[in-house]
């Protein structure tokens, strides 16, 4: 009587399983943990009030969201270059909503691929199984720095290929898309009249210097669509808010405009306090977002000094993860298991974002000494497997 978009067999895996008994021990050191509010992050004690403003009081429902919030987040890609006015930005409850959306704005109802990058966010395999969508791998490939493989893009595409998604910066590698790859993407896009979705949400946290823009994102030929949301962006996720902004050539861009407004008319998803409250929360953010960014650079560096011996840190352009690269003897499974069950520190084996070698992932927003903590405890594994 249950679709079979909800996994039949959704028992834990082994890691989960570990996770569960190693944290009835016991506290654990977790290199996992992704909730800026749980971070040790100081947020201003009056963050909030712009959400208590009387205007909420009313329901004046539209179907892209508040003018004004469309256009703090209009001013927000001017200060990257980007020329899309609030009349291309739709908002939305979420990032992972955001997507739902655009699969059915772009995607027959069992009938049409998407194709994402691997290694990524394992969520896309539900937000596509959810929405019906069928989900094919492009690999994402390291040879000093991570690029896309045209082979295997090529291969995965198919005349049922409606829409080819990419995280930049990426999760958890932390690449951008830089000119090649972005060109790679943009013109086989326009070619087969697909769409491009770009995932920017940890946009705002480079690990070293400004993030260059590709040349080929700044005025696509192919209908494109950028998706960014207060949950990384001022570190609070619990806000719920999103938004897609929209670029291409007019028509097309127009035409997906049009059908969108049907579409988010529909649900009518994003409450009205976060609406009105958008451009002060952008702004006062500020301060969270600055201190975020110091943690995960502070992270990072601290990452790279620590982690030798065979292992190393690949590096990355921007976001919240790190990624440590295994010796091919090792097992990421077997290392992270070990760890939790020895040291009761937390990371994730590459395996959970498809990495094609063995890699261990953390989290670069934890707490410094903590952090530092549980990377030295790791390289002692490491020094001792």
């Amino acid at each position: 009587m249950f679709s079979s978009r909800v996994p039949a067999d959704r028992r834990a895996n082994a890691f989960s399983a570990a996770l569960a008994r190693a944290r009835g021990r016991g506290p654990l050191l977790d290199l996992t943990l992704t909730n800026p509010t749980r971070a040790g992050i100081e947020y201003p004690s009056d963050l909030l009030v712009p959400l208590s403003d009387p205007r909420g009081l009313r329901y004046e429902p539209a179907a892209f969201g508040a003018a004004d919030a469309r256009e703090a987040i209009a001013e927000t890609y001017a200060q990257r270059g980007l020329s899309i006015g609030a009349d291309r930005i739709a908002l939305t409850a979420s990032t992972s909503e955001a997507y739902s959306l655009l699969f059915k704005l772009l995607c027959e109802p069992g009938g049409s691929r998407v194709l994402t990058p691997a290694p990524s966010y394992p969520l896309f395999d539900h937000l596509t199984s959810l929405d019906g969508v069928e989900q094919a791998h492009y690999t994402l490939d390291f040879h000093g720095e991570w690029a896309i493989d045209p082979h295997s893009l090529d291969a995965a595409w198919t005349p049922a290929t409606r829409a080819v998604l990419a995280v930049t910066p990426n999760n958890p590698t932390g690449s951008i898309l830089r000119d090649g790859d972005a060109d790679e993407l943009v013109t086989r896009a326009a070619a087969r009249r697909a769409a491009l979705i770009l995932d920017e949400v940890f946009v705002d946290y480079p690990l070293a210097g400004p993030l260059p823009e590709a040349r080929a994102l700044i005025e696509p030929p192919a209908l494109t669509f950028r998706l960014g949301g207060l949950s990384k962006t001022i570190g609070l996720p619990q806000l719920k808010l999103g938004w897609i902004a929209v670029q291409g050539p007019d028509a097309l861009a127009a035409e997906a405009m049009d059908r969108l407004d049907l579409i988010c008319d529909t649900y009518l998803s994003v409450g009205t306090p976060v609406q009105l409250a958008a451009r002060c929360l952008l702004e006062r953010g500020r301060v969270v977002r600055q201190q975020i960014l110091e943690r995960v650079r502070h992270n990072y560096r601290a990452l790279a000094a620590t982690i030798g011996g065979g292992a190393s840190v690949l590096p990355a352009d921007a976001g919240w993860s790190g990624v440590v690269r295994l010796p091919a003897t090792l097992s990421d499974e077997t290392v992270a298991l070990d760890l939790l069950d020895r040291d009761a520190v937390v990371v994730h084996p590459g395996y959970f974002f498809d990495f094609r070698h063995e890699a261990l992932v953390v989290s670069l927003l934890p707490a410094a000494e903590p952090f530092a903590r549980g990377v030295q405890l790791l390289q002692e594994r490491l020094n001792a497997a």
